[in-house]
């Protein structure tokens, strides 16, 4: 996909570019039972990122809401609430809090946590592959964030397996993650687009 289109602006920067990816496979998904259990896990990801109201129904309301607004109102699965198209302005939500719940490892976080619960409950195929390599790139990227001498595609193989049970191996030949030079020059963009900026 193509994230410089002008539908761009119904996506959602405060859930972040691992949830959008995610929205963006779960559209992929052929089967319909598995395609609702990906959006419930991702819903679940982002009830932990989001600052949960006194109303937990409303609070899920918007949930549902936000994640169809990502799918650009193109996520054919039975929500379990009335989807209400949102413009711009509304699909903005509120500042997101981080969450106060323990991660098991700081470099990683909710989303990784989150989506490595339900890639170990995925039958094997080749959309769960396609997820495990997307989870997979998120962390090489936290990896690169937390510090350039630990993003190695190996650790990322070894944190898989471990989140996962054993479930899932990694083989970074078989699935090829990220490179460490991608990984330098978008932080170097977004150093220098953050120094523009100020």
């Amino acid at each position: 996909m193509d994230y410089n289109t002008k539908r761009e602006k119904l996506i959602m920067p405060e859930y972040g570019r691992g949830v959008q990816q995610m929205v963006e496979h779960c559209k992929t998904i052929a089967d319909r039972n598995e395609r609702m259990r990906c959006a419930q896990s991702i819903i679940s990801t982002m009830s932990m990122m989001a600052e949960q109201t006194a109303d937990k129904e409303d609070f899920y309301k918007k949930l549902w809401n936000h994640l169809a607004a990502m799918a650009h109102y193109e996520l054919d699965i039975d929500y379990p609430v009335e989807i209400e198209r949102m413009d711009d302005e509304e699909a903005k939500p509120d500042a997101i809090p981080y969450p106060q719940h323990r991660i098991k490892q700081r470099n990683y976080g909710n989303i990784v946590e989150s989506f490595t619960e339900h890639l170990a409950t995925m039958e094997e195929n080749p959309q769960r592959d396609e997820l495990v390599r997307l989870v997979a790139n998120h962390m090489k990227r936290d990896l690169a964030n937390w510090s350039t001498d630990s993003m190695s595609d190996e650790k990322v193989a070894d944190d898989m397996a471990r989140y996962t049970d054993g479930k899932i191996q990694l083989d970074p030949v078989r699935t090829p993650l990220i490179t460490d030079g991608e990984l330098l020059s978008t932080r170097i963009s977004t150093s220098v687009k953050k120094k523009k900026r100020k």
